[in-house]
């Protein structure tokens, strides 16, 4: 039987007071390849928050990664969030410092101590996104297609059970985006990584064809039929 990393059930998701989605129901399994499309302010980002604890959960059942949403508090979520890794469209490098500066910073603040075992661990994942000589570059010394490459191997960090991917080829060129996509389905299928990706590219859905998830009209559809608009 699949391991579930996402249950939701009977879930409604607010922002302040207000109602975005109702009665979501949604179960994720590992290494499954979940894409969530709606239009802009169809409250996708309302439910990755909800995943990642940005939202609380008012209403309904929730678990991510083993964590209950219902139970989570502030104390709480930096354990639900080295479960997850976090993949943003506009990378969210800090420019001071170069790449392995960038992911040492994320390990020291996720609770790593040992100097070797973060070296080690950051040349692993870099490895894995094919920047293995690259960690001594700054942001700015990097395309797009490579810093995305940093952003994944950030969010692999802590080897989560699930990965949010944020529209995360909205700032790349066709040639790029397919280099990433091919890397996201790659660490889907190698590690049993779980991925939802919110996206608004329906040629690489397309191109990439998996189950989908569509915010509309205050809902949640799952396997929503998708074609190039």
């Amino acid at each position: 039987m699949a391991e579930v990393i996402v249950r939701l059930k009977n879930v409604n998701i607010y922002q302040g007071t207000n109602l975005i989605l109702q009665d979501v129901n949604i179960i994720v399994n590992k290494g499954e390849f979940v894409y969530l499309v709606g239009k802009t302010g169809a409250g996708k980002s309302s439910l990755l928050k909800t995943l990642y604890g940005d939202l609380l959960l008012k209403d309904g059942e929730g678990e991510v990664a083993g964590f209950n949403l219902k139970d989570m508090d502030w104390k709480k979520v930096p354990y639900l969030r080295r479960n997850l890794g976090v993949v943003f469209q506009d990378f969210q490098l800090l420019t001071d410092r170069n790449v392995n500066d960038n992911l040492k910073f994320v390990l020291r603040a996720t609770g790593w101590k040992d100097e070797k075992l973060m070296d080690e661990k950051i040349a692993d994942v870099l490895d894995k996104v094919g920047l293995k000589s690259k960690g001594f570059k700054m942001p700015f010394e990097m395309s797009g297609g490579e810093q995305q490459r940093v952003d994944v191997a950030r969010a692999l960090l802590n080897s989560p059970k699930l990965i949010l991917a944020d529209e995360p080829t909205g700032n790349l060129d066709p040639e790029t985006s397919d280099e990433i996509m091919q890397l996201l389905f790659q660490i889907s299928k190698d590690y049993g990584t779980s991925i939802i990706m919110a996206t608004h590219d329906y040629i690489v859905i397309n191109k990439y064809p998996g189950r989908t998830l569509r915010t509309e009209k205050g809902r949640v559809l799952d396997n929503a039929t998708i074609s190039i608009q």
